[in-house]
C-alpha cells in the first residue's frame, strides 16, 4: 500500500510515477493487491488503479514529462508510466506543467513531513537565524522559479495551490523562511480548511519566529 510515507518493499519495488495533487470525494485504489482509500499527496505507482465515484474528483501529476490529468466521477483508471488508462467514465482534463516543476512537487511528502516535526522545533534543520547567502547561480534560480509560479498562477484555478507549493520547495532548497511566510498565507488563503496547509503555516512562522 501506498501513501504520503512511502510503501513497505515488495520483492521488486515499483517505483513512484506520479504524485495526487488534489483529491475531493471518496476515492480508493488497488496496489498490488492491496486496497484502500487514496489520500492527499499520495505518492502513485505504475499500475495502481484508480475508482472515482460520482461527485468526486481526482488529480494526477506524472513526474515524467509533467502530464497534468483532473477526473470527475464516475471514473476507472489505471497508472502508467507518463499517463492513465482510463477503464471507464470520460476522459481526464489534461494539462502540462512547467518544465522542473513535477520534480519539485514530488517533494510535497516530504515537505509537509519536515513541517509537522518541525512546526514547534520538534527537528534541527540546518541554517542560522539570517538568510543564507546565495550564490548567484542560486539566486538565478529562485528568480527563475518566481517567473515559474507567476506563469502558473495565471492558469491555475482559484483554489488550486499547485503554483504554491512548487515555490515552497524551491523556497524550502535554500532556506528562505521569510519568503515561505508569504507563499503559505497565499495557500491559506486560497484552500483555509487545508490540515496540512496549516501545518506548514505553524512551521514557517516557527522558523522565523526563532530567529
Amino acid at each position: 500500500m501506498i501513501g504520503v510515507l512511502g510503501a513497505p518493499f515488495t520483492a521488486v519495488a515499483a517505483e513512484d510515477v506520479g504524485l495526487i495533487n488534489q483529491l475531493a470525494g471518496d476515492v480508493s485504489y488497488t496496489s498490488g493487491g492491496s486496497a484502500a482509500k487514496a489520500k492527499p499527496y499520495m505518492k502513485v505507482r505504475e499500475g495502481d488503479r484508480f475508482s472515482v465515484p460520482a461527485g468526486a474528483q481526482l488529480r494526477v501529476v506524472y513526474f515524467k514529462g509533467g502530464r497534468q490529468e483532473s477526473y470527475a466521477g464516475p471514473a476507472s483508471l489505471t497508472a502508467g508510466v507518463e499517463k492513465s488508462t482510463v477503464q471507464s467514465g470520460s476522459q481526464p482534463q489534461v494539462s502540462t506543467l512547467p518544465a522542473g516543476v513535477p520534480q519539485k512537487i514530488a517533494q510535497t511528502p516530504e515537505l509537509i513531513q519536515i513541517a509537522r516535526l518541525g512546526r514547534s522545533g520538534g527537528v534541527a534543520v540546518r541554517g542560522g537565524g539570517y538568510p543564507p547567502k546565495l550564490t548567484p547561480e542560486q539566486q538565478a534560480e529562485v528568480r527563475q522559479a518566481r517567473q515559474t509560479y507567476d506563469q502558473m498562477r495565471k492558469t491555475a484555478a482559484a483554489n488550486d495551490i499547485v503554483p504554491e507549493q512548487y515555490l515552497y520547495a524551491v523556497l524550502q532548497d535554500h532556506l528562505l523562511y521569510d519568503d515561505m511566510k508569504a507563499v503559505v498565507a497565499e495557500m491559506q488563503k486560497r484552500q483555509p480548511a487545508n490540515a496540512d496547509v496549516a501545518i506548514m503555516a505553524e512551521y514557517v512562522k516557527a522558523k522565523t519566529d526563532a530567529k
